[in-house]
């Protein structure tokens, strides 16, 4: 038995080529005292890792040349010499883009997987991180407030799509941003947006008017660039701005040198409360938010759509694709079966 890893091979200038990534394989040692080993079954890709592989200071460290590529996975434990967890226990761990994973019984970013919360893949995505995003964005630096119009870049995907459904369960108006028809059309029928509005049309800024007459009091960021220059010409007094991040600047061959949406934000005559912030901040309550996420999944109140790609060899393929909002919801990559 191997461990599939892709290392991280050369920083990107620019969009992250082949000469990137390398595939290699390699032994599984015997464990040690309190420690496990996970077959792991899915692998999540994020925008944010685009930013680990530059070699610039973040809210962490930039990997390094030979790192096994950040992430996080979910799958089964099969050996165990832990008094904490057993095997056939059900995980979610960020260890990296690999096929079995070693940790410690004390790892930070090792949690149970609780099956009644939702499905191993869904722990990647709308009750795992990204809607854990959305539930702590949202709520403790978006201060909702019942009535008040929200907007959401990047609507789709697995935080903006998990925003504009918690916003409307709390009773805001909730206006998505996509990329094409098919994507604005799913947002607003199936996931119950008050009104979804293509980037891509000439027209956008009207339409986005439009969708908000009375203003913007919430702006969730995502993708920062056009988006973002239009939507702050709508923002109320008062409002706040939740920074998740910039997938539209992500790709560029310098990011210090770009207009990141802070730059933006601080160009205008009343600047509004905003904050960057990362889901790390609420660590000590992630049992409460998948909790309540996985209720209002079982409840029919938060979908969620899961894009799938199969194989870790395919993963530098579907990452560059997710960068450029080629994924239709969450993105996963399939490692192995559950069984």
């Amino acid at each position: 038995m191997k461990n599939q890893r892709m290392l991280f091979a050369k920083r990107p200038f620019g969009e992250p080529e082949d000469e990137c990534f390398r595939l290699d394989e390699a032994d599984i040692p015997e464990l040690e005292d309190n420690q496990i080993l996970v077959k792991v079954c899915w692998l999540s890709l994020d925008p944010y890792m685009r930013g680990r592989m530059n070699d610039v200071k973040s809210y962490v460290a930039p990997m390094q040349i030979g790192d096994v590529m950040t992430g996080e996975s979910t799958g089964i434990i099969v050996k165990s010499t832990s008094e904490k967890f057993a095997v056939g226990d059900h995980v979610a761990v960020h260890k990296g883009w690999q096929s079995y994973i070693i940790c410690n019984d004390d790892e930070e970013r090792l949690m149970k997987v609780n099956l009644r919360n939702g499905t191993l893949s869904e722990h990647l995505g709308v009750v795992g991180m990204p809607g854990r995003t959305a539930y702590f964005g949202l709520t403790e630096v978006g201060k909702p407030l019942a009535g008040e119009t929200l907007v959401v870049a990047a609507a789709s995907g697995a935080v903006g799509s998990a925003v504009g459904q918690i916003a409307k369960i709390l009773g805001l108006r909730a206006v998505g941003i996509a990329g094409g028809p098919e994507k604005c059309q799913y947002v607003k029928d199936e996931l119950g947006f008050d009104a979804c509005i293509d980037y891509k049309a000439e027209n956008f800024e009207q339409e986005l008017m439009a969708a908000c007459p009375g203003g913007v009091d919430i702006y969730f960021e995502n993708v920062g660039g056009t988006v973002t220059k239009a939507v702050v010409k709508l923002l109320n007094p008062g409002a706040r701005v939740p920074i998740c991040g910039y997938v539209s600047n992500y790709n560029d061959e310098d990011i210090t040198k770009s207009e990141s949406p802070f730059d933006i934000l601080k160009q205008l005559n009343e600047v509004p409360e905003h904050r960057f912030f990362v889901v790390f901040e609420w660590v000590d309550r992630y049992k409460e938010a998948t909790e309540k996420l996985g209720q209002w999944v079982s409840d029919g109140k938060l979908k969620h759509k899961e894009c799938i790609g199969e194989g870790l060899e395919n993963a530098p393929n579907f990452f560059r694709g997710m960068l450029k909002g080629k994924n239709f919801g969450k993105q996963l990559i399939k490692i192995a079966d559950e069984d």
